[in-house]
């Protein structure tokens, strides 16, 4: 038999998907990580008209299609205030396309990419496929990423440091002083960095800050998606924002790898990006006051878990073997270990379904964590 390529064979399948498997149909699943919210409709609508007019029928330009680029350029100076020409931006297949991108273009073998462990379980992986070395580095005790760590990791093999605000697992949102050091950081030592911003709207506290609007290079990429604003996680539609040349940089990976990012989602994308937000502020209004039921039934279960600001992922401590027994109890979490050698003795418990289920789900959990202590 021939055998596997190493940067395949070094990489195990994701944690997540093995408690997904694990678990028995009719487990209540708190480890998912979408919205259980529809797409709204004027952005389904949309793809229907361009299915029905015919503007789907053929490739788009692997950038995108240019209406679609422009409203990812407008977004950014509606919300953030940030210019950004539409020529610096592109479509791609999800923000998972759009991270794969940014690191295949910029790592070369050896190099070394810094990210937030316990982070997203993507990170790790995909800095090896591009043959870079993983270097995770430990949060603080409120779970975010402190820029002072960062730059102290970095050394003369490090090509880019990976920031994700709102956190995928903790939830965690850093504050706009620790995204101008971000970007201080990437300018002053010439080193990429990667905002991994697909979380960007669904904040509780404070506000969302992009490092690209403090950034006085082009040493800023930033990977975001339709996926978790709209909840259109099967639509798999997300973009870059970079400069020029690296944008030209990443085409020439997708151009190969993807051709395009599939037509009728960048058309239900331009709408999303163009159209009402209101079914977003309804969304992350339900995601707060779930937020805050899980929390306190949390603490009221004597878990410590710090109130996550963002997205919809908690992010309790938990005794030994608390994962196991409220698996066993038909609970479905996810180890923190599955983020990252930091996350162990932690869970990620995500929101992202029904208040009934949720409550059902605390109850449990109340009961596993009497029997483990």
């Amino acid at each position: 038999m021939t055998e596997f390529a190493t940067r395949v064979e070094d990489v195990s399948i994701s944690g997540i998907r093995e408690v997904f498997e694990a678990a028995g149909e009719d487990a209540i699943n708190l480890g998912i990580g979408q919205p259980d919210f529809p797409t709204p409709d004027h952005v389904r609508q949309a793809a229907i008209e361009a299915i029905e007019s015919g503007q789907v029928d053929a490739y788009t330009s692997n950038k995108g299609i240019s209406q679609l680029r422009e409203a990812i350029a407008t977004k950014y100076d509606r919300d953030y205030g940030i210019e950004v020409d539409p020529e610096h931006t592109m479509a791609t297949s999800g923000g998972s396309e759009a991270l794969h991108l940014a690191l295949e273009a910029h790592v070369d073998p050896g190099q070394e990419v810094i990210f937030p462990d316990p982070g997203f379980v993507s990170y790790d992986a995909l800095t090896r496929f591009a043959g870079g070395t993983p270097k995770p580095l430990s949060l603080r005790e409120d779970l975010t990423l402190d820029p002072a760590a960062v730059e102290e990791a970095i050394t003369d093999e490090t090509a880019a440091f990976i920031v994700n605000s709102p956190s995928n697992p903790t939830g965690a949102v850093q504050s706009e002083a620790d995204m101008r050091e971000f970007a201080r950081i990437a300018d002053e030592h010439d080193v990429l960095c990667i905002s991994d911003e697909v979380y960007e709207h669904i904040v509780f506290e404070g506000e969302h800050h992009s490092p690209l609007k403090f950034a006085e290079t082009d040493n800023v990429i930033v990977v975001s998606a339709c996926s978790k604003t709209y909840s259109m996680t099967g639509w798999r539609l997300g973009w870059l924002v970079g400069s020029g040349d690296r944008i030209d940089r990443m085409v020439r990976i997708h151009q190969y790898a993807q051709a395009c990012a599939s037509a009728p989602a960048q058309f239900a994308a331009e709408a999303a990006l163009t159209g009402p937000q209101d079914p977003v502020d309804e969304m992350v209004a339900a995601f707060e006051e779930r937020r805050d039921v899980v929390v306190d039934g949390l603490v009221d279960a004597g878990l410590e878990v710090p109130t996550p600001s963002g997205a919809f992922y908690a992010m309790p401590k938990v005794p030994d073997g608390w994962c196991e027994e409220v698996l066993d109890r038909g609970v479905v979490v996810v180890p923190g270990d599955a983020f990252g050698a930091n996350g162990a003795g932690y869970a990620r418990l995500s929101y992202a379904t029904s208040m009934e289920d949720l409550k059902d789900a605390l109850e449990i959990m109340d009961d596993a964590t009497s029997a483990v202590r």
